[in-house]
């Protein structure tokens, strides 16, 4: 059986290679062929060992459909035209595309929105009488917003095996994100040091992050887009302040202590899941030192809870069970 995979990946950002990594992981585990469209092909196939078509080419595309069983629109934040409406006609369109040549498509564990009144009526539209899997709590309640019957799962790089590496005592990684004010976690890294903390900056899309690197003067900096590595870093960590969704996650699977700064819903609803330290989009730095020296943890219960989720969403798809498609 032949698994299609879409989404935003082949761009060496490390979070939606991570989802990649685990939804290919998982597919495997099921005696599955996964096939990804993908911006880089040849960097895809590289990595992960799989089939891959670029996700722009319409031969190409044409010929993958017709090849797949099932079409897996996710996971991440795709279904949204905040950044981008271009991006949601895209993805709304392989959806369709799929559809339309026979493989059957799936809405899976993303987060929804933000989306305009025309964006709303337009994923409705498409997919609503389709199976569709949110990854957090608020996308589930405005899905049911809209009319749609979604379930609700996690994100998929949760299920990542946690590296075999010893946590660093007093090592704090910090990740920031282009678009995201950047001086409050210069200035608390820098009171971090006067406390005797060791700091390490990671970008983890390298292309687009760096620039933030300018202010981090005197600071040990690494640029990554490969998920083994950020995970490495992230589990080596004592504590992970992120501006970036991944940097969370990846953090909790390892069990590293984090806090999270609030740029986006998908953010504050995974924050919020895990009853995580959350920051506003442009925090106190005094804040963020407060936490991480008092030792801030999330709920890990809850992290345990959206593992078992996101391996559950699994089997949703590919082992239909008597699950209520309203709710979790």
């Amino acid at each position: 059986m032949v698994v299609g995979i879409a989404g935003y990946y082949g761009y060496k950002n490390a979070g939606d290679e991570a989802i990649l990594s685990a939804i290919i992981q998982e597919l495997r585990r099921r005696r599955l062929t996964p096939l990804v469209l993908s911006a880089n092909p040849g960097l895809t196939r590289a990595a992960f060992k799989a089939q891959t078509t670029h996700r722009l080419n319409p031969f190409g595309l044409l010929v993958a459909f017709r090849r797949m069983d099932t079409l897996l629109l996710g996971g991440g934040g795709l279904l949204q035209d905040r950044t981008s409406r271009r991006s949601l006609w895209y993805y709304l369109q392989i959806f369709r595309w799929a559809r339309r040549l026979g493989a059957k498509p799936i809405v899976f564990n993303q987060s929804l929105g933000p989306l305009s009144p025309e964006g709303e009526r337009a994923v409705a539209r498409t997919i609503g009488e389709h199976m569709i899997i949110v990854r957090d709590r608020r996308s589930l309640e405005y899905a049911q917003s809209l009319g749609l019957r979604a379930r609700l799962g996690a994100d998929p790089a949760l299920l990542l095996p946690p590296p075999p590496v010893g946590r660093e005592p007093g090592l704090v990684v910090v990740v920031p994100r282009y678009g995201v004010p950047t001086k409050p976690l210069v200035v608390a890294s820098y009171r971090l040091l006067k406390l005797g903390y060791d700091v390490l900056v990671l970008a983890m899309q390298p292309g687009a992050d760096e620039e933030t690197f300018e202010a981090f003067t005197g600071l040990p900096k690494e640029a990554s887009g490969d998920p083994r590595r950020v995970h490495y870093l992230l589990a080596s960590a004592s504590y992970v302040v992120s501006a970036r969704l991944h940097g969370l996650i990846l953090a909790a699977n390892a069990g590293t202590p984090y806090l999270g700064i609030n740029y986006d819903p998908k953010v504050l609803g995974f924050l919020e899941e895990t009853k995580a330290p959350v920051l506003p989009t442009n925090p106190d730095p005094g804040e963020i030192v407060d936490f991480i020296t008092a030792d801030a943890t999330p709920d890990w219960q809850a992290v345990a809870q959206l593992k078992a989720r996101a391996r559950q969403s699994f089997d949703w798809v590919f082992q239909p069970s008597p699950t209520p498609a309203n709710g979790p």
